[in-house]
């Protein structure tokens, strides 16, 4: 993750520079997948008054141990560990794939949940939004190990797996800011949302994320790397179509389909 070309240190002040930057741009994302689910998952756990599933935990335990993974790998590239850094991106690889599989597993039985509540068809529109952000983050995650050798796409792409993983954090946020704070607060409580309403989470995140990584590019290499723009691309572009796919016949039966198969 996050792979540089091979570093002489001294002779490359504004390779070490980029290194640094993405460094801390990996302890931003790890604020961010924290500081979102503290409110809903974390403190409720310290608490007692969480009352998800284990389910909910491996997904929990698998999404932090990434940030703190991109956090790691970032870590070594700075100290110039390049052989370390490989041996962990495999782990990279195996702990997205299982990402991939506990995200779609999550997001079905949340829509059980839902159909149990009596939300129907809102409920089936609502599971492209996790169906899209579990989907995206493991596309980039293989485009990234795609580039695995080269360095400058392949850590961009990492970055931009880890802005989709981001965004129920950044939804956690705007749920307490529309909901408020209650000490058993969760998303499954609440009718689902408009499927255009989390493109707001998706913008928060690629602005700070995404945004980042263009404005650093800007100052040191004089433009933005395609591998930022591809990213923003594909997620805005995809996230405005999702609302009229969630809304056909087709992704409806689809929904009932994923209920079937995971009972």
């Amino acid at each position: 993750m996050a792979t540089l070309a091979a570093e002489t240190a001294p002779a490359q002040p504004r390779a070490i520079g980029r290194t640094r930057f993405y460094l801390w741009l990996s302890l931003v994302c790890l604020a961010i997948g924290v500081g979102g689910f503290f409110a809903t998952y974390w403190l409720q756990l310290l608490l007692g008054s969480f009352t998800g599933t284990p389910l909910m935990h491996i997904h929990g335990l698998a999404f932090t141990a990434w940030l703190l993974l991109l956090v790691g790998q970032n870590w070594r590239i700075a100290q110039g560990r390049l052989d370390h850094h490989r041996a962990w991106g495999l782990a990279g690889i195996s702990l997205a794939t299982m990402m991939l599989v506990f995200g779609y597993l999550i997001a079905i039985v949340g829509l059980g949940d839902r159909l149990e509540a009596g939300y129907r068809d809102d409920a089936r529109a609502f599971l492209i939004v996790p169906f899209f952000s579990v989907t995206m983050f493991f596309a980039f995650v293989i485009a990234a190990m795609a580039n695995i050798r080269r360095p400058e796409w392949h850590k961009r792409f990492i970055f931009v797996a880890t802005t989709v993983a981001l965004m129920p954090a950044v939804a956690r946020f705007v749920l307490l800011y529309r909901r408020g704070y209650s000490p058993s607060i969760r998303p499954g409580e609440f009718p689902p949302n408009p499927v255009n309403a989390s493109l707001i989470s998706l913008f928060i995140v690629c602005f700070v994320v995404i945004g980042a990584g263009m404005v650093h590019d800007w100052l040191t290499r004089g433009r933005p790397h395609p591998a930022w723009v591809i990213g923003l691309t594909v997620l805005i572009g995809g996230a405005i179509l999702r609302a009229p796919l969630a809304a056909t016949p087709a992704w409806q039966n689809f929904a009932d389909w994923t209920t079937r198969i995971a009972g």
